[in-house]
């Protein structure tokens, strides 16, 4: 069973500085046929303003993964950890017992473009957490590159969570395949460009929850970039 979220029907709101659409329900976006989907609660695709960003506020108990796909994303929380997040990074942040944190966009000039996505944690109060690592790009070209997973890699990050993220950069007329195990579930979101899901064309912004599949086929009907999540 496969079914599409489409991008103009997410939640949106222009605040002039943030130009944010919400995948599932957050903050004052309420659908109650989107609250999540398994583990995953959040994907919320933003655009900051240059100069401009979040700042000092708290979180507890959640996984919050940042993807960024294009500009700097300036970061710094109360754990001591400051860093500047680039395309083709992916960050991991453990609210756990809690946490504070701001994220500006490191740019005076320059939009940034970023996927934040929150994952409900294993368990509730774990001890606070940071992680970042830079994606090589030749892993991502026309395969799907394990880029956080309960396990942490070489080039992902690790997660409190039995889910698997992939992502893949795939060149028009590429073609990915993703086995999914008994009771295992996945949740596609098009980042760029156009796919194909099974016979389903999904553009960027799109998403698609997948269940009771063998697999995920996908098709590059342009140059596209996709996050794979793979889900208990």
């Amino acid at each position: 069973m496969i079914v599409v979220r489409k991008s103009d029907e997410r939640g949106h709101f222009n605040h002039g500085w943030l130009d944010t659409r919400h995948t599932f329900s957050f903050a004052d976006y309420y659908d109650p046929r989107f609250m999540g989907f398994r583990h995953l609660r959040v994907i919320n695709e933003d655009r900051v303003a240059p100069g401009r960003g979040f700042p000092t506020h708290p979180h507890r108990d959640m996984e919050i993964l940042t993807y960024l796909l294009e500009g700097e994303l300036e970061h710094k929380d109360s754990m001591g950890n400051g860093s500047v997040i680039r395309a083709g990074d992916v960050q991991r942040m453990t609210a756990g017992t809690g946490v504070t944190h701001s994220e500006f966009n490191h740019s005076r000039e320059a939009p940034v473009h970023l996927l934040q996505i929150w994952l409900l944690p294993e368990r509730t109060g774990l001890e606070p957490g940071y992680e970042q690592k830079a994606i090589p790009p030749r892993a991502m070209d026309n395969a799907l590159a394990l880029v956080a997973s309960r396990a942490g890699s070489k080039d992902g990050v690790s997660l409190h969570q039995d889910v698997n993220l992939y992502a893949a950069r795939l060149s028009a007329g590429a073609a990915v395949s993703h086995e999914l195990k008994a009771h295992r579930h996945a949740w596609l979101q098009v980042a760029r460009g156009e796919v194909e899901l099974d016979g389903r064309t999904l553009a960027a912004g799109d998403g698609a929850a997948v269940s009771e599949e063998p697999r995920v086929n996908l098709v590059a009907r342009a140059p596209a970039e996709v996050l794979l999540f793979d889900l208990a």
